[in-house]
């Protein structure tokens, strides 16, 4: 007779596994979970079969919410207790039916039902967490208690269960190290369990998405470094055990490519992109396996997307080791400086002899053939900084390719914001590369570049919707033509005698330049088109610079008329004495524009006389 209640539970148990795993969209769409409630009512059946929990499960710390130091994270059992005899096995059987039912309740968003299931699974489990029996079903319920506790914003509790975990993987590890029970395998006869390969295998893929998990709390903790740590090790796990969907794994590694830029680590950064190039062109030419996203097989969309933010991705690489060379290089007015490019070069050589001991240090993506295919793609892109401008030329051209491929998906209609960031960053390598060209006509060209692709947003963008991003695009605009403009006058001072057309030329770039920051600094202004008394600290640095350069701009425009030249000057007078005044009355701007403001206070000492002896010539003549 016992046999009978056996086989029964066993089929009842597959039976609600096999309703768990289909999927939502099969169901009747006015009952979605109709299969989940079939599959609860069976694992209720079950857990009424197994009967009642032993009487011991209530030795237990009490905790209300089920989080008492006896569940998780603190306490680690300082010897394996195993799961043996008909009492323990009961409490283990019932764990499972507790843990599926958890699940159940979880995905039909009965969050905490879900968790007073998963919580009674610990408690049952709690003596023998630590065994062979045990130990994947004790580590699997707690993880899904710390994604839960995530999902509610309570971090910290989160951080608990999923560090428990982390301690419990490495104690059994390290006391046992054979691969345990899987939860599955508990209704099974002996004849169909799992082999010992099967069994280390989801052992193992429990432990990574436990590194996951903890990934992702350290990420909402700001614990940046940690997160990228356990991230990395994420992924790598994910390919020694070919347990990994391409999109997904491709587009996490983008991602962590951009902690390790802002880190200014450029090889670790590079890796992470070039296996993301590889693993992304694995999608559809590796068999999709039963826990593939769904998302994953078969949405053009969704790959067209993530293909243009892997490029995104690519364009930060080569935009910040561009930028982050500009930094090490120019002097004190953003120019070339030739003696720091000089020590750059120097130290070149001590930078590529220490590549090899770094790349010992770094964690590696793949082995074998895979490791060899990320290798050819590292090898065609440079990590160290570029020193002149061939060097800075083959970043802005890989980053100008990306640039393109990202704007096949990311285009205006549809993706407004992110378009409109692609195309600043395009301009942004112009900006860059034109630091690096010394020929000064080709230095204005890149610039006329910039404003060609930044000019047309303006006219599509709508100012009441966008008004942060058109205020960004104005004042880049106005930037790159007083750039240029500074350029055209270098020119006209080398040559004896500047024709007309330059002349010309010089008035009309600065008129433009003057044109956008006018626009930049008119957006400020408050619906009765006044002034802001006290300006916001997000825009505080940009309008000071638009009103000094503002000011810079009328004392450059070439006149041969004195009135004219006079009128320029005192207006230009009224920008600087702005800047001095709003510092004074706002100590705290002063130290946003401390080279400007000095040189604001100077012209505000000069100017005065230089317009008193315009006045005077003017009177004689």
């Amino acid at each position: 007779m016992a046999s009978v209640p056996r086989v029964e539970i066993r089929e009842k148990f597959q039976a609600a596994l096999a309703l768990s795993r289909v999927e939502l969209h099969k169901n009747p769409e006015k009952e979605p979970y109709k299969s989940k409630y079939s599959a609860r009512a069976l694992l209720e059946e079950v857990k009424a079969l197994l009967g009642p929990a032993p009487e011991d499960e209530d030795e237990r710390p009490q905790a209300e919410d089920g989080l008492g130091e006896g569940d998780h994270a603190l306490g680690l059992p300082t010897e394996v207790v195993e799961a043996e005899g008909p009492v323990a096995q009961r409490a283990v059987r019932l764990a499972v039916i507790e843990f599926h039912l958890g699940l159940n309740h979880i995905d039909t968003e009965e969050l905490s039902a879900g968790e007073e299931h998963l919580v009674k699974c610990l408690r049952l489990l709690r003596r023998y967490r630590l065994s062979h029996d045990c130990i994947s079903l004790y580590i699997q319920a707690q993880n899904n208690l710390g994604i839960l506790w995530s999902e509610r914003e309570e971090i910290e509790t989160a951080q608990a269960y999923l560090e428990s975990s982390e301690a419990l993987y490495n104690q059994y590890m390290k006391e046992i190290g054979s691969p345990p029970l899987d939860p599955t395998e508990h209704f099974l006869p002996e004849e169909e369990k799992l082999t010992e390969q099967e069994r280390s295998k989801r052992f193992e893929k429990v432990y990574t998405h436990n590194l996951y998990y903890l990934a992702q709390v350290y990420q909402h903790m700001e614990m940046f470094e940690k997160a990228a740590h356990y991230c990395h090790s994420t992924l790598k796990r994910q390919l020694e055990h070919n347990a990994y969907h391409p999109m997904e794994w491709a587009i996490n590694a983008a991602t962590l490519s951009q902690f390790y830029i802002n880190k200014l680590c450029f090889m670790e950064a590079r890796h992470c992109l070039s296996a993301a190039n590889v693993i992304f062109g694995q999608i559809g030419k590796i068999p999709a396996t039963e826990d593939t996203p769904e998302t994953e097989g078969d949405v053009p969309e969704l790959y067209h997307q993530r293909k243009g933010e892997i490029a995104r991705c690519w364009i930060k690489y080569c935009l910040t080791l561009m930028q982050n060379a500009q930094l090490s290089m120019q002097d004190n007015i953003g120019e070339l400086d030739l003696d720091k490019q000089s020590e750059l070069r120097a130290l070149r050589k001590k930078e590529l002899d220490e590549e090899e001991n770094i790349r010992k240090k770094a964690v590696q993506f793949g082995t074998g053939e895979l490791c060899d295919a990320i290798s050819a793609v590292e090898e065609k892109v440079r990590y160290l900084r570029p020193l002149d401008f061939e060097e800075a030329r083959e970043l802005f051209l890989l980053g100008q390719h990306y640039v393109f491929e990202a704007k096949e998906f990311f285009q205006f209609d549809g993706y407004v914001t992110d378009h409109i960031e692609v195309v600043q960053d395009h301009s942004s390598l112009f900006k860059v590369l034109a630091f690096f060209e010394t020929d000064m006509e080709r230095r204005c060209k890149m610039h006329k570049r910039r404003i060609a692709m930044l000019e047309p947003l303006i006219v599509d963008l709508n100012p009441q919707y966008y008004l942060l991003v058109n205020r960004q695009i104005q004042f880049e605009i106005a930037h790159a033509y007083y750039d240029m403009m500074d350029l055209k006058v270098a020119i006209a001072d080398k040559l004896r005698d500047p024709d007309s057309h330059i002349v010309k030329k010089i008035n009309n770039l600065n008129k433009s330049a003057l044109k956008y920051y006018q626009l930049f600094l008119d957006s400020l202004r408050d619906p009765n088109k006044v002034f802001p008394e006290h300006i916001g600290e997000d825009v505080l640095r940009p309008a000071m610079l638009a009103k000094f350069r503002v000011a810079r701009l009328y004392g450059k425009i070439i006149t041969t008329d004195p009135k004219k030249e006079l009128e320029n000057l005192a207006t230009s007078l009224e920008h600087y004495t702005f800047i001095v005044d709003y510092c004074e009355r706002h100590p705290e701007a002063a130290q946003e524009i401390e080279v400007e403001l000095e040189l604001s206070k100077e012209m505000v000492s000069l100017l005065p006389t230089k317009m008193e002896r315009f006045r005077t010539k003017m009177a004689l003549t």
